[in-house]
């Protein structure tokens, strides 16, 4: 893996956000081992050592799968890179005049990275860096576990809720708690309302990452990114997962540190998945 040399965010907006989760997710660690757990369940149990050991791990993807995506250069820099003299697709290839480069096809140039970015996907200001052939891979395991983390915090913290504040819930006061949440937690800020603000975090966390999720999913399996919807280098649902995931696509969920070598480099190989590709149409 080619390591950013700069991965720190370059915007503010950007590194507001990345500083948010950064927050928010040992936060909600925290909260939910320590706090939510230990009142749902006996600590000296089996159950609670599973849920203490899954929520762990659950952590450990989400954090190491987001300094994988910051770390990882997934750009034209230090790339060797010719245009063919007579391809498939060698009109798909571009020339970059910020970059003064020639730029491959399905790579796009990043006004906050500054750089073209290699089968470029989209900008993710969440980790401050753009998602392209080389993270790609990390991304979707992000927040695939965002999404598993949060909905399954949230199934917990509705049955924390409902017991510890039960009485409380559906009162005037309560209910605009709910839909103003931080507002309330500055203004008058107690337990009850820590509690909620953490509850209603975790469900949008779960109906916003679960949403992503369904979306970049879809744009894998079909053989498309965010600025490529054509499915031009479509090759089927399993080869365009070995495309994002490597050849050991069946494991490189389970970490980033699994090995998992990609199929193709991004850069000259575009003609031979346009061919196949062009066969299967």
């Amino acid at each position: 893996m080619k390591i950013r040399t700069q991965p720190f965010p370059k915007t503010l907006a950007d590194g507001a956000t990345t500083l948010f989760l950064l927050f928010a997710i040992p936060l909600t660690y925290w909260f939910e081992l320590w706090i939510v757990l230990p009142t749902l369940i006996a600590t000296n149990s089996l159950f609670y050592g599973f849920n203490f050991v899954f929520g762990t791990l659950i952590l450990f993807n989400i954090v190491s799968n987001m300094m994988a995506i910051m770390l990882c250069n997934t750009s034209i820099i230090g790339e060797r890179i010719v245009r063919p003299a007579a391809k498939a697709n060698s009109t798909l290839w571009k020339f970059c005049s910020v970059c003064e480069s020639v730029t491959p096809p399905r790579s796009w140039h990043c006004s906050t990275c500054r750089v073209c970015i290699l089968k470029r996907d989209h900008h993710c200001m969440f980790t401050g860096c753009c998602i392209g052939h080389n993270n790609q891979r990390y991304f979707i395991s992000m927040v695939f576990y965002l999404c598993l983390g949060t909905a399954y915090s949230s199934v917990f913290n509705t049955i924390f809720v409902i017991l510890v504040h039960g009485n409380e819930l559906w009162t005037s006061p309560t209910i605009f708690k709910v839909i103003f949440p931080l507002a309330m937690l500055i203004y008058d800020a107690n337990t009850l309302q820590y509690h909620l603000m953490m509850y209603l975090l975790n469900v949008i966390g779960a109906v916003f990452t679960g949403f992503l999720l369904f979306y970049h999913l879809r744009n894998m399996l079909r053989g498309c990114v965010t600025h490529d919807a054509l499915r031009q280098f479509d090759l089927g649902p399993l080869e365009n997962t070995r495309m994002v995931f490597g050849s050991r696509w069946y494991l490189a969920w389970l970490s980033p540190f699994v090995h998992s070598p990609l199929p193709y480099d991004g850069i000259n190989d575009w003609h031979k998945i346009y061919e196949k590709s062009t066969k299967n149409l």
